[in-house]
């Protein structure tokens, strides 16, 4: 059963709130986060991204990184102030973009539980990712960047956030540049929440893998090193939000290929008409419904079908992007590893295909793949039969804010 833990937030002064709450630190490069922090000496990129305060070109891996992301820390929690709750607590945390609402609460969760699967998975971590986000754990004695879980839908769970909503106003309430909505509320009386979540059979790791993991190898270090080591330290916990299943927004995540592996256009059309069925001028919005692919090539959209449509009983198998990348990506071009493969780039979130358009206009790319966007119920199929998803497979919208609650351990 799921535990949850009330803890001591440090946050932002409510009037300070908008300006250091900040996109997660791995969905902007360096050169993007300079330009969104350049003019806001409160952005919480200083802290995630502190490269960005160094020369150019230094290595976003060196030892002066690190320090400065803890220089920065302690400068922020001074300047905006950021504050320490002087009790443990629990957070609802709002997300607004457009129609779509959805509604999560903030906690401090088991690292036991990551570590032995009762909180599940379905991607690998790379090595490199997790040494950052450990080391950067690890300079702070915090974690900044909330991980993202869901659980299965539960209408007990569902009336106490609508309670704890309705009965006081938050604590946060702004819309970012971006246009998404970000409200919170703090939550004093937590033992409902934590009592409804011990009923929780499992919570899933959407988004924020390394994250996690890098939670994991920090509480072993800090462990490893505390001859008094009780397991109620602060840092055997993981700070992150769960939303509950019905209510999350999954984007498509495309595919751009920069060439046709030596092939003419027609000479890949051929090869696409082998394995698919292919319409010409398919819609530009991207396919309607799973199982079908569009591709933008030459100026024109193609919708694709599968000719081979025998049932699949591996849920991984199954998956529109495994699809592709069997029938498609690999046999016709080539592409044998999405993860290693440089010419193969990802396009995901609310771009939409209108930037699928202009990298194959402009030459940066050959062909571009529109998909169907992967549902949570098959990243809970995938997840429960301890199963890895494909790279690249799901594209989380809206995203929570890094700066705005953070974990010190």
């Amino acid at each position: 059963m799921a535990a949850i833990y009330p803890f001591r937030a440090l946050r932002p002064a409510p009037p300070r709130a908008s300006e250091v709450a900040a996109v997660p630190y791995d969905v902007v490069n360096t050169e993007e986060a300079r330009a969104i922090a350049s003019d806001n000496p409160y952005s919480f990129l200083h802290v995630s991204r502190p490269e960005i305060d160094l020369p150019e070109g230094t290595d976003i891996y060196a030892e002066e990184v690190y320090a400065r992301a803890a220089e920065n820390f302690q400068s922020l929690i001074k300047s905006a102030p950021l504050e320490t709750e002087s009790e443990p607590s629990l957070y609802i945390y709002q997300l607004t973009m457009g129609d779509h609402t959805q509604v999560g609460l903030a906690a401090a969760f088991s690292v036991d539980e990551y570590d032995t699967d009762a909180i599940r998975k379905h991607e690998r971590t790379r090595p490199d990712k997790e040494d950052d986000r450990t080391r950067h754990i690890l300079s702070l004695r915090a974690q900044t960047g909330p991980v993202f879980l869901t659980h299965r839908t539960d209408r007990r769970i569902d009336a106490l956030v609508v309670g704890a909503t309705t009965s006081t106003e938050p604590l946060y309430d702004f819309t970012a540049d971006d246009g998404i909505k970000h409200r919170v509320w703090k939550i004093s009386d937590t033992a409902p929440f934590v009592r409804a979540f011990g009923e929780v059979p499992l919570l899933y790791i959407a988004d924020g893998h390394h994250r996690a993991k890098s939670a994991s190898r920090a509480r072993a270090e800090l462990r490893d090193k505390n001859p008094h080591h009780t397991g109620d330290e602060d840092y055997n916990r993981f700070l992150a939000v769960v939303f509950p299943a019905d209510q999350m927004q999954i984007l498509p995540y495309n595919r751009v290929v920069r060439d046709l592996n030596n092939l003419s256009p027609e000479e890949f059309l051929t090869k696409v008409r082998e394995r698919f069925d292919v319409v010409e001028n398919a819609k530009r919005e991207g396919p309607g419904k799973r199982g079908h692919f569009h591709i933008y090539l030459g100026g024109k959209w193609y919708g694709l079908t599968p000719k081979d449509k025998d049932r699949v009983t591996n849920p991984v198998d199954a998956l529109d992007v495994s699809v592709l990348q069997n029938n498609l990506l690999d046999k016709i071009l080539g592409i044998k590893d999405v993860r290693t493969d440089k010419r193969i780039d990802f396009v995901g979130g609310a771009r939409g295909t209108q930037e699928l358009e202009r990298w194959v206009d402009s030459g940066r790319a050959a062909v571009a793949f529109a998909l169907y966007p992967t549902s949570i119920d098959d990243l809970l199929l995938v997840s429960d039969a301890g199963e890895i998803m494909p790279p690249k497979s799901t594209w989380f919208e809206p995203k929570l804010r890094d700066g705005l609650l953070n974990h010190l351990i």
